[in-house]
Parts: structure tokens; sequence; C-alpha cells
């Protein structure tokens, strides 16, 4: 009696499980998990953009002060088309 009280509720268990692993693997559910990861990433990227063109700022302020050049000229030749 007991051994078969066990596996009713083992078989309850996994029947529920399964059925919770299937309701996540519906469309809607992957569609809306794989938008909130690439708007994740998106500002992700974001951040490191702009992080990376903070610190490129930062490496030339220095580098022109190094070198003592306040602005760059413009060539002195154009290229006609």
């Amino acid at each position: 009696m007991i051994r078969r009280l066990f596996y009713l509720s083992l078989g309850a268990f996994l029947a529920l499980w399964a059925v919770r692993k299937l309701q996540a693997m519906r469309p809607d559910h992957v569609a809306r998990r794989a938008a909130d990861g690439a708007v994740d990433l998106l500002g992700e990227l974001r951040a490191f953009a702009g992080e990376a063109l903070e610190l490129a700022a930062k490496r030339e302020t220095e580098l022109r002060a190094e070198y003592g050049l306040d602005t760059v000229g413009r060539p002195e030749h154009t290229f006609d088309r």
C-alpha cells in the first residue's frame, strides 16, 4: 500500500513537472525571453560603447596635451570626385 502511494505521488510530481516544462517552451514564452535577453544585451552594448568613447576621448586629450596639439589642422588638399 505504501509503495503504491509512493509511486502515485511520484507520478503526479513528474506529470506536474513535465507540464510546467512544456508550458515554459510555448512560443510566446520563448519569444518573450529572447526579447528580454536582446534588450539586456543592447543595454550592455550601449554602456560599453559609452565607456569606450569616454576613455578614447580622455586618451586623445592626454595625447594632445603631451604633444602640444591644440587643434587638428585641415588637410591642405582635398580629393575631388
